[in-house]
């Protein structure tokens, strides 16, 4: 049990004419299934993210996509054609992948027009898409040069160059940024949407980088055990999760045990042995009450001062035990009386300008009535 925005639409869904539709989609290695019953629908042009940690079956979903791995049971259906039997090679769709897997004997041009030379493109033609493409991905000023002259961003560039100077109509990234380090990482991050958003390809990418899916995606789907958990655009999986396990994987939370004491039209009440104060959500529930519930909270919508909130709901006391300078925030980690530890990001304007309690001092915790998801037990 969860909140979902208004119009909200069932995990995985887009519409009636998707470019890429999934349908209940399994893969299976001896006894074990790695992908299960899985349904997807992904719209033209749109970047799609699979998110999930080792072994959640993301991996292996973007391989049969591109024709790498078989398909136990399902169809795959790419712009209104049934794709699922057909070899790799006839397969309108490019993967890039993790390692970049360039030439290291070609030049950056010969890298790139690789491919176009295996089809049999004509040579004025290969030019021609080779100039332009390494023009999009601004690395035209090295196309002489070897991949090992190149920095990690750069063997990015020319590894995404070479995917779409063939022109897909999918493009399947395999955690295209895992080896850069996290300042490039950031930077090309915003190139590779500003080049994507431009050629206009619709794109399925895998990556276990929360950052780097909530940056680039139009919509993510979390993936485990060979399901999808959850899916939407990143503000709707972030701040309406759908269960316990998305709320503590998108970012971080602090989950509050509760029974439901109140429901409301326009809010429920909460107790928790966390807390002396009952704590209100700004929403109702299809549970009856006495049920047992637990509701997320964000670090980031908890505010931390020293002096206690008048209000009579939503807020705790504790002592700060643990403190994160961040640059642009400060995370502090309070203990309360129950025992339970609960973070709470400040922003560093906000200590500069008010102040918040030092390490070893007593903290007051608030938070509004919308800052908290209702997640079920």
């Amino acid at each position: 049990m969860s909140v979902s925005p208004a119009g909200a639409q069932p995990a995985g869904s887009r519409d009636d004419d998707a470019f890429l539709r999934i349908e209940h989609v399994s893969k299976q290695f001896g006894d074990t299934r790695v992908v299960r019953d899985l349904s997807l629908a992904i719209g033209r042009g749109e970047l799609f993210a699979l998110l999930g940690s080792s072994g959640s079956g993301k991996s292996t979903l973007l391989r049969m996509l591109a024709g790498l791995e078989t398909v136990s049971a399902g169809r795959i259906w790419l712009d209104g054609q049934d794709i699922t039997d057909m070899p790799a090679y006839r397969r309108p769709v490019n993967m890039m992948f993790q390692s970049y897997a360039l030439f290291p004997h070609m030049s950056v041009q010969a890298n790139v027009a690789f491919g176009l030379k295996q089809e049999g493109v004509a040579r004025g033609e290969i030019a021609e898409r080779v100039a332009s493409t390494l023009e999009l991905v601004q690395m035209a000023q090295y196309a002489g040069r070897k991949p090992a002259q190149l920095s990690g961003g750069q063997q990015q560039r020319v590894a995404l160059a070479r995917s779409l100077v063939k022109r897909p109509r999918l493009l399947l990234l395999d955690e295209p940024m895992s080896a850069l380090d996290k300042k490039i990482r950031q930077q090309t991050q915003i190139e590779l949407a500003r080049i994507l958003e431009q050629v206009g390809v619709t794109c399925v990418m895998v990556t276990h980088d929360q950052e780097e899916a909530m940056t680039l995606a139009d919509r993510l789907a979390i993936m485990s055990e060979g399901e999808i958990v959850q899916c939407g655009t990143p503000h709707d999986v972030y701040e309406y999760p759908n269960s316990r396990f998305v709320a503590g994987f998108i970012g971080s939370t602090n989950l509050f045990e509760a029974v439901i004491v109140e429901d409301e039209a326009d809010h429920i009440a909460l107790r928790s042995d966390d807390m002396p104060q009952p704590l209100y959500v700004n929403h109702g529930v299809s549970e009856p009450l006495g049920t047992a519930v637990a509701a997320s909270v964000r670090p980031e919508r908890i505010a931390v001062t020293r002096t206690r909130p008048q209000a009579r709901s939503n807020w705790v006391e504790g002592v700060v035990e643990h403190l994160a300078y961040m640059g642009a925030h400060t995370l502090y980690h309070v203990r309360l009386a129950s025992g339970k530890l609960v973070a709470a990001s400040v922003p560093s304007l906000v200590l500069a300008t008010e102040g918040a309690p030092a390490l070893g001092e007593t903290a007051f915790l608030r938070w509004s009535a919308d800052a908290a998801t209702v997640l079920s037990a």
